[in-house]
């Protein structure tokens, strides 16, 4: 995967050197050697598997190398080689199924970085073989097999966390609670922006000869056969329904996560959005604004939530009309008692002369979000880690309605219990997948 420039958690040089002197020496020991059943001893590294280390994948498995690396997945060699170089002594494997299947015995946890549409496959395998996970964003492709995940993680009581790290930052924690602790009064208004998008395009029309280096028909896993072609892969998937869920699925679990956290948002009632006219129904828009709204959760009052993407210059009325920094991605509450914008790092309070004074409260420092997520796994904590997949499941759910919406171009009144579009029947057909290619089924 395409390395990220937004929001990643990264290792400290210090860390990197201090953990690469422990890559290519360790011993594998089952997880109930160590500290008895489901539990690992803190002072002790657990055994991980890595599935998609490629781009993104590589930033993800280095950041877990603290732990045994006891085997890797990826089925581009070229494109995962810096990785399958660094880990050398890990086994390495082009299909997961197989490396599941070999390695059970050896492996307490996995990370998975692969492309969206592999997401939830390889997390329920695992999950069923009680290993603990780490999915990157957005947790899945649809909404039926992220409900499956949640569920599963719920039975199996394995640690989860999905990998939208400015979760567990500062910024975010300290912002959430300023929302919680009323500072801006009552919010019942959120705006939410990302200015960057894929332009859509058409199905390529000639097929080149899949290289050498990559097994096309794994990568393509359960998703519909279609010819290789490099717009596809290693870094294109993102903007082609078939493997990726646009702008919204790549960041919207990113700049949405903070109104979720800080107004205890769940499911949204209604969703609806609006996009420049497209012939492209197989790949994402190049801009799109979606509206979802949520009901009252016992005192917080209902909320309207907007997201605006692309390059299109879509953006709430009011930054302009308070002179709000031009950030490229921000969230921006609106309340009762005046406005809050924030990013992954920063904040201001609007109108400024109501707030002066006004200081970031003090939230608990927290480990990063990858260790985090360890640090429960070797506890046995699966709801320490902040975006566990019964907070991330809903939060991606949420997302994914807002590209349903704008498929099917009309809005939607969504039963969250009973898993139904209840005024469109024909919007069914994005919340699940109809069929899965031998070998890949749930």
């Amino acid at each position: 995967m395409k390395n990220e420039t937004n929001c990643k958690s990264r290792i400290t040089r210090r860390r990197f050197i201090g953990a690469a002197a422990s890559v290519t020496a360790f011993t594998i020991v089952p997880r109930h050697v160590l500290g008895g059943p489901g539990k690992t001893p803190p002072s002790e590294k657990l055994n991980i598997a890595c599935i998609g280390v490629g781009g993104k994948g590589f930033d993800d498995v280095r950041n877990v190398m603290s732990e045994n690396i006891v085997a890797i997945c990826d089925v581009d060699t070229k494109h995962a080689a810096e990785a399958f170089n660094m880990f050398s002594k890990a086994k390495k494997y082009s299909d997961y199924r197989s490396m599941l299947d070999k390695e059970a015995k050896n492996i307490d946890a996995i990370v998975v970085a692969t492309p969206d549409h592999v997401h939830i496959p390889a997390c329920v395998m695992a999950m069923r073989m009680g290993k603990h996970v780490y999915c990157e964003k957005p947790l899945g492709q649809n909404i039926t097999e992220i409900r499956l995940a949640t569920r599963v993680a719920k039975e199996t009581g394995v640690v989860t966390q999905m990998g939208n790290s400015a979760h567990t930052g500062y910024n975010y924690r300290s912002v959430a609670k300023m929302i919680k602790d009323g500072v801006i009064g009552e919010v019942r208004e959120v705006h939410c922006w990302c200015d960057k998008a894929w332009p859509p395009g058409d199905r390529p029309k000639y097929n080149p000869p899949v290289p050498k280096h990559l097994k096309w028909d794994l990568w393509l896993g359960p998703a519909p056969v279609r010819p290789y072609h490099p717009t596809y892969h290693p870094d294109g998937w993102r903007s082609w329904w078939d493997f990726g869920n646009g702008r919204l699925g790549d960041m919207g679990c990113h700049m949405i996560d903070l109104p979720f956290m800080a107004l205890d948002l769940r499911y949204p009632l209604t969703v609806e959005a609006q996009s420049a006219k497209s012939a492209h129904a197989e790949s994402a828009p190049g801009w799109l604004i979606s509206e979802w709204t949520f009901g009252a959760r016992g005192e917080l009052p209902p909320v309207h939530l907007t997201w605006y993407d692309g390059n299109a210059g879509k953006r709430p009325a009011l930054q302009k009309e308070h002179n709000m920094p031009d950030w490229p991605e921000a969230t921006l509450f609106v309340g009762s008692k005046g406005m809050l914008i924030a990013d992954y790092g920063r904040f201001k309070l609007f109108p400024e002369y109501r707030f002066e004074g006004v200081r970031r409260p003090q939230v608990p420092r927290k480990p990063s979000h990858t260790d985090d997520w360890l640090q429960a796994c070797k506890t046995n904590e699966p709801l320490r880690p902040g975006t566990n997949f019964s907070y991330s499941g809903p939060l991606t759910e949420t997302v994914l309605l807002g590209i349903a919406a704008y498929r099917v171009g009309e809005k939607l009144s969504w039963d969250a219990k009973n898993l139904k579009i209840t005024n469109n029947p024909q919007a069914e057909r994005f919340i699940r997948r109809d069929k899965y290619r031998k070998g890949w089924t749930l």
